[in-house]
């Protein structure tokens, strides 16, 4: 069964020496802001890592494939999508509205960012456009971010005779002096960045597509686990460091009918729940290099009426619905 309600989710993420998303344009230097130098990461940098992690974690698992795979053509799903079910459609509706609909209803069944995300599934053969429950704002750093882009040695090199043997790359380095054996390179990273990230959950375009609670706790799960798959030269030390912090609208009317009416178009608006969540660099601190270098804290007491807030410490623990998990230390409710 598709979700009944409406969401809101928030989290944090810490970055140190790393490139939290770099931008191709500028030599893949982390993005910023240039007005206010805080930086970026793309809500398109973070669905690549959660469909990174969905398809590990869940491969082989029915419904869970994702159509955005890396180096590959979405043309050749959407016509995977038109062989299984052209058998189920009437030949005079072969080339219409049946069975685009049927194409594009298989492409929500079978893969996950579909369902999540949504798709334009127009690119080959017409599956139409899937319009996704699950949305999510670029990141920002809590502080401007100092972007540096630093020398490295290179210590050999891709060189020599092209198409050549063995023999003939050996002979061409023995010929060669010791410093034309080495190069230089560049790194870009930031010295440390604390990064929110807010989204959005719509019960009512998870109808549309599928989206359910089993694909909600996946989508969890791959939050706060994605950079422990991700680790890499440039992303080295990125992670999730709050609990993912959720927002769900649940209703308040006496009437059952009413109430889920409520649940489904929300109890209040998004930018009244993540002001509840406040994060300031702790005043001592002069220059941050750590997340506990901030305070984090949820004032619960203001939370709207017909608006449960959730919290779920690490990928695998159960969302805890009005109160914060046992050993969170970091995010604080004031109690």
């Amino acid at each position: 069964m598709a979700l009944q309600n409406r969401y809101e989710f928030m989290y944090y993420v810490q970055c140190v020496n790393a490139n939290p998303n770099g931008d191709p344009d500028m030599g893949n230097a982390p993005r910023i802001d240039p007005e206010t130098m805080h930086g970026y990461i793309t809500d398109v940098a973070t669905k690549r890592r959660i469909r990174n992690y969905i398809q590990t974690a869940f491969a082989g698992k029915p419904g869970m494939d994702i159509i955005m795979q890396q180096a590959s053509n979405i043309n050749k799903f959407i016509a995977q999508a038109h062989e299984n079910v052209s058998s189920g459609i009437d030949p005079a509706c072969a080339k219409g509205k049946d069975k685009t609909y049927a194409a594009r209803r298989y492409c929500c069944d079978h893969f996950f960012d579909v369902r999540a995300f949504g798709a334009v599934l127009s690119t080959g053969a017409n599956a139409g456009q899937v319009r996704g429950p699950v949305q999510l704002t670029f990141g920002r750093s809590i502080d401007p971010i100092l972007a540096q882009d630093i020398s490295i040695t290179r210590m050999c090199v891709a060189d020599g005779p092209k198409d050549g043997s063995f023999e003939d790359h050996q002979k061409w380095e023995s010929e060669q002096p010791e410093d034309k054996l080495r190069t230089m390179g560049r790194k870009q990273f930031i010295p440390f960045g604390l990064y929110e990230v807010r989204g959005f959950i719509s019960g009512n375009l998870a109808r549309e597509t599928g989206f359910g609670e089993e694909d909600l706790a996946a989508f969890c799960e791959a939050i706060l686990n994605m950079y422990e798959h991700d680790h890499s030269a440039s992303k080295g030390q990125m992670s999730v460091v709050s609990p993912l912090i959720l927002f769900k609208h649940v209703g308040t009317d006496t009437d059952e009918a009413q109430r889920a009416r409520q649940a489904l178009l929300g109890c209040a608006p998004a930018h009244r729940l993540f002001d509840l969540v406040r994060v300031e660099r702790r005043p001592e601190v002069a220059v941050a290099r750590d997340y506990r270098d901030y305070t984090a804290h949820i004032d619960l007491a203001r939370l709207p009426a017909g608006v449960q807030a959730g919290f779920q410490a690490d990928a695998f623990s159960p969302i805890v619905w009005g109160r914060l998990p046992e050993g969170e230390g970091w995010l604080t409710d004031g109690n």
